[in-house]
């Protein structure tokens, strides 16, 4: 700071204790301009998250972005923990979609070994992660909805999204942080009659999603907030590498699903919409189509899918069935070794990349040879989008800069991991 202003500062200070007020603050600042800190404990921030904004009245003139509230060193303990110890890791990224976490990190150890999974197995993991897609997308447009005042809108996802969890605890009886996946295989297969308990849901909702579309889709109010609003334009989320939702509703027309497609992707029949403004309304319109969407391919697995093992018949990865640990020497001695060393994976390097509910999540993988991973990277989304704030909302409202946010979606355990 220069002497001039220490000795205004200091000059101020002591007037002050004598009770005296000589100096203006707008002669002493400079100006009228306010630093406001949002977040990182925040009611409109999606997690701890922080942005410093200078602000000109209601106006953001600039502003920078920090993470790292939540930092829990994932790549790192990638390393130091067995292949199969880490699924549970997988969980804590985006944790409102862990079943897309889980399956894209067991495709990418499943590429490295060379593992080829039964069908019944990859129907179910499809079903999975469109069954994930859209209580993540029902949790976006509700907060962000909820976010600029439209409350009785979330309620309306909420519920159906609870009856999603309650499919997803019928498979492995967690509904947030499930570890559903295993390298080569399922926890479970799917109890009797889950498909069509799934295919009652997708009807059901996707009459709430239609009586969600008609109560917000058309409010004044709402349009007044969305549109043109948080503009990104498509060249933008070029230079920031943005995908999934957010790029799509900017006129980038990319979707793993259909332009690199694992699985059985290739099997099914989905659209992809694809928007051109890139602003919060459309990227709402494109989140509420994408869950229509995926309803049509839970519906489409479900009537696909035929009775068969769920584990690969491979002795590296297939953890033993209990009567066998319990009644056989060989059994036990395999047991105890998979979850007390692990399995090891051969050498060579692999990124796999899904279709995740806000973008590409990638995970790259270098073995050695041993029962850890050498290194391991994840590519997740929420750090470009994140990335992309600031420019965002300069020169915008303090509470357009709460829409852009919550329609961007940012999940802090994937920003930080």
């Amino acid at each position: 700071m220069p002497n001039d202003s220490k000795r205004e500062i200091g000059s101020l200070s002591s007037n002050i204790e004598h009770g005296v007020m000589e100096h203006d603050t707008d002669d002493l600042w400079g100006d009228s301009r306010v630093l406001m800190n949002i977040g990182p404990t925040h009611p409109s921030m999606h997690g701890a998250l922080r942005m410093v904004a200078q602000l000109n009245g209601e106006t953001i003139e600039k502003s920078y972005c920090e993470f790292g509230y939540t930092h829990r060193a994932k790549e790192k303990l990638g390393e130091n923990r067995t292949y199969h110890q880490f699924v549970v890791y997988t969980d804590r990224l985006n944790y409102c979609s862990a079943l897309i976490n889980n399956v894209a990190y067991a495709m990418a150890v499943e590429k490295l070994m060379g593992v080829e999974l039964p069908p019944r197995a990859i129907w179910i993991r499809m079903m999975c992660a469109e069954i994930a897609r859209i209580m993540d997308h029902l949790v976006c447009v509700g907060i962000n909805a909820v976010d600029l005042g439209a409350f009785s809108f979330f309620l309306y996802g909420f519920h159906q999204r609870e009856e999603g969890y309650s499919l997803i605890e019928e498979l492995c009886g967690a509904r947030l942080t499930t570890s559903y996946t295993r390298i080569g295989g399922l926890m479970h297969d799917a109890p009797e009659g889950w498909e069509k308990r799934c295919k009652a849901w997708v009807v059901k909702t996707r009459k709430v999603i239609d009586e969600m579309d008609e109560l917000l889709t058309g409010n004044k109010i709402w349009c007044q907030r969305t549109i043109g609003v948080g503009v990104f334009s498509r060249q933008q989320c070029l230079d920031y590498s943005f995908s999934g939702p957010v790029a799509r509703a900017a006129g980038i027309d990319l979707d793993l699903r259909r332009d690199q497609p694992c699985m059985f992707y290739k099997n099914v029949e989905f659209d992809v919409p694809i928007a051109r403004n890139g602003d919060v309304f459309d990227r709402y319109m494109v989140r509420m189509e994408e869950i229509r969407q995926s309803l049509n391919i839970v519906s489409q697995c479900a009537d696909k899918i035929q009775p068969g093992p769920i584990w690969a018949e491979d002795k590296r990865v297939r953890i033993p069935d209990k009567d066998v640990v319990h009644n056989t020497m060989e059994g036990m001695i395999h047991h105890f070794k998979f979850f007390m060393h692990g399995f090891d994976v051969p050498e060579g390097e692999a990124y796999t990349q899904f279709e995740a509910a806000n973008g590409e999540l990638g995970f790259y993988i270098v073995s050695k040879g041993s029962p850890r991973a050498h290194r391991m990277r994840i590519r997740g989304p929420s750090v470009w989008h994140f990335q992309g704030l600031d420019p965002m909302v300069k020169g915008s409202k303090i509470a357009d800069a709460v829409a852009a946010l919550g329609s961007i979606n940012i999940i802090a355990g994937e920003l930080d991991r």
